[in-house]
């Protein structure tokens, strides 16, 4: 956990730096007068909405194994996503697994599994964005060379997860081959904890339940994309409708990546990269940058704080459940 701690910090530090180099700060303190207030209000809603569509399509994943009430999902999810917030090096992502064995009957193994899926559509959800938005401006080859890597790795993933739901049986001995030489009390423990880690990709097997995670994974991101463009709005950037689009493709990368708590540098140093591509001069992306975190995390910081007293956890149960 500290090496990843510094890592993350490392990283976010130089990227502070390359943040505001050669940045003229009266030029950033003019663009923090000029907001549009109108526009940061309607992007906080917007933002809080993406928290309930969040919980609602991840209560859709977990419906073929468990049923959750929306409220036990939206303060889990509220929880999670501090965690993440929090915890370095994206280990916070197992905080929403974790706590939502304690409000009902699924094992650790199979909510892991759901998380898997989840990251999936979101994935394949931002990689169509990325391609529709190649039609209406170009991108510059480092960005189409990372969108393929990342279509390539979810890609085997998700050829991954169907496999393992098609060839069940087969993936287990596969399994109890590769795990020949151990103990045969550990090899039952892990036959069990890898049929329920299968059982988390259920949500595949379902038509109609997909189709709906699909949407919902749509409107999610098209939203978030919405909330870019209104803060484009509030800063009177004069920018083309494809931007929102790529910035938040870019931020995604860059929020990817190992990071200090709070995603601090990446954040900002991905915003200032993808508003470069349409001539927005370094002072006025580095004050929207600036504004745009503190909306988003704001909203998470709040939100998690609201519910953590009845979803406690500590570092401990996560790095518990990490090894």
């Amino acid at each position: 956990m500290k090496k990843k701690l510094a890592v993350g910090i490392t990283l976010g530090a130089i990227l502070v730096y390359l943040s505001i180099r050669g940045i003229n700060f009266q030029d950033v303190s003019r663009g923090f007068k000029t907001i549009r207030y109108e526009y940061v209000l309607l992007v906080l809603t917007i933002m809080f909405m993406i928290q309930v569509m969040k919980s609602l399509r991840w209560g859709l994943i977990l419906s073929p194994i468990v049923k959750v009430d929306q409220l036990s999902l939206f303060s889990v999810t509220s929880v999670g996503f501090l965690a993440i917030l929090a915890v370095p090096a994206r280990v916070g992502e197992l905080a929403r697994p974790y706590l939502i064995t304690k409000k009902c009957h699924i094992q650790m193994s199979a909510a892991i599994g759901t998380i898997i899926v989840e990251r999936v559509f979101d994935c394949l959800t931002v990689l169509l964005i990325f391609l529709l938005a190649l039609f209406f401006t170009p991108f510059p080859p480092w960005l189409i060379r990372s969108g393929i890597v990342f279509f390539l790795i979810t890609l085997v993933i998700l050829i991954g997860i169907i496999f393992m739901i098609l060839k069940r049986e087969a993936t287990i001995r596969a399994l109890n081959s590769t795990c020949r030489r151990l103990p045969e009390r550990y090899t039952r423990k892990l036959n069990h904890l890898f049929h329920q880690f299968i059982d988390g990709f259920k949500i595949i097997t379902e038509p109609k339940l997909l189709f709906y995670v699909i949407f919902l994974s749509a409107v999610t991101w098209l939203m978030d994309v919405a909330a870019i463009y209104f803060m484009f709005l509030a800063f009177s950037l004069a920018v083309p409708l494809a931007a929102p689009f790529v910035v938040m493709i870019i931020l995604m990368i860059g929020i990817s990546i190992p990071a200090a708590p709070g995603f601090v540098g990446n954040w900002h140093y991905s915003c200032i990269l993808g508003l470069s591509l349409f001539g927005i001069p370094k002072a006025e992306a580095l004050t929207f940058s600036v504004i745009f975190h503190v909306i988003c995390v704001g909203i998470i910081i709040i939100l998690g704080l609201m519910f953590l007293p009845s979803n406690k956890f500590s570092l401990s149960d996560l790095s518990q459940q990490e090894n």
